[in-house]
């Protein structure tokens, strides 16, 4: 009996692996794959009816390295900690600016906010009085020395970059 069962199971998967690969997924130049682009020329995989047509090639490299430095934000800036920059800077930027995907804001502005208030804030995550799954699971193994060296960290950002800019004059 397990073995009709087992059969029948494994009839079913490979009529449904059938089944997708005939209408085409992702991977196999369906809906989903009209949006991929051929990073080895630059141009999209199929007639992309969103892509602007008349944008130089200079342009689109424009925005796109424009995008990719708001995203990882001032790299070139005060220097951080491995610890900041392992579980803060892909949300909150590499300085604390706060990081935006489009439309949607990724991680608030930290920058300018002193250390006790972040500190509370980061106590707050960890403990599950402010929700948000990411913070938590960044913070539920640090202890409150290393939350208390974080927010110690990203409070002295304004004067980290203060420092910069004169030394910069």
């Amino acid at each position: 009996m397990k073995n009709i069962i087992a059969g029948i199971f494994t009839l079913l998967t490979l009529g449904i692996m059938a089944w997708v690969a005939s209408v085409g997924g992702a991977y196999n130049g369906g809906e989903a794959g009209k949006i991929t682009q051929d990073i080895g020329n630059r141009e999209a995989v199929t007639s992309a009816d969103n892509a602007p047509k008349d944008k130089s090639d200079r342009e689109k490299e424009n925005e796109a390295l424009s995008a990719l430095r708001d995203k990882a934000g001032n790299i070139g800036g005060f220097k951080v900690s491995d610890e900041y920059k392992s579980k803060c800077s892909s949300c909150h930027g590499a300085d604390g600016s706060g990081m935006q995907y489009g439309k949607k804001l990724m991680g608030p502005k930290l920058f300018g906010q002193t250390a006790e208030t972040l500190y509370k804030k980061l106590d707050d995550f960890k403990a599950g009085r402010k929700e948000n799954i990411v913070m938590r699971g960044l913070l539920i193994h640090l202890s409150q020395d290393d939350l208390k060296r974080l927010a110690n960290e990203i409070g002295e950002f304004p004067a980290r970059k203060k420092a910069l800019e004169d030394s910069a004059k």
